[in-house]
């Protein structure tokens, strides 16, 4: 019987996992990385990966959501820097910066090939919905940080935000010359929404 993991060799592994996949995932998609690949390059056996992960595709969703994590906290930080009385401006411009983030990530090129799609199918179908929850909360959260926030449909304003973002995988229709403009344009309107649209 294998000697089971201390705490710290199981964070160490787990962590080694997590950067091989990101390697992995920019070098080969999330179809053709393999866990036969991820074991050789952190040196250990295929029936240790299976010991903290039951497949290559939640593996490859936790670091998605780690990625997701880190956007959400920096984007936080910086509403929390604004001060008492952002402009509409002010607020448009860091959520423009947060969807430019996210699209030059290697997550956005998957989401428009088709292959986050195929790793959301993959999943089990509780994980998938609980993130599509913890998504809303987060969202949620974001808009009840901005100071100044009216009374608003929150599960409007959080899909509004989220059919912006979806705007971004038809750039290519929409026209990529004016996309930028078009998407801060978006941004703008929903953020004179939110804060009860009195700001010139």
């Amino acid at each position: 019987m294998p000697k089971p993991f201390s705490e710290r060799e199981k964070a160490f592994i787990r962590k080694r996992l997590k950067e091989e996949t990101i390697a992995c995932l920019e070098k080969y998609g999330i179809r053709k990385t393999t866990v036969d690949e991820l074991v050789r390059r952190v040196k250990i056996p295929k029936g240790t990966f299976y010991l903290f992960y039951p497949s290559k595709e939640l593996l490859v969703f936790d670091v998605f959501l780690g990625f997701h994590e880190s956007i959400h906290n920096e984007f936080i930080a910086a509403i929390k820097k604004i001060g008492q009385q952002p402009s509409p401006e002010q607020i448009a411009t860091l959520i423009f910066h947060l969807y430019k983030q996210v699209e030059a990530s290697f997550f956005y090129r998957f989401a428009v090939n088709g292959e986050m799609e195929w790793l959301l199918r993959k999943l089990p179908p509780e994980v998938a919905k609980a993130h599509a929850e913890v998504d809303d909360i987060s969202i949620e959260n974001f808009i009840s940080l901005i100071p100044g926030i009216k009374e608003v449909n929150v599960p409007v304003f959080s899909a509004a935000l989220r059919g912006v973002f979806l705007s971004m995988l038809h750039k290519q229709e929409i026209g990529e010359n004016v996309f930028d403009e078009a998407l801060k344009l978006m941004i703008r309107g929903i953020i004179l929404q939110m804060l009860g649209g009195n700001h010139a």
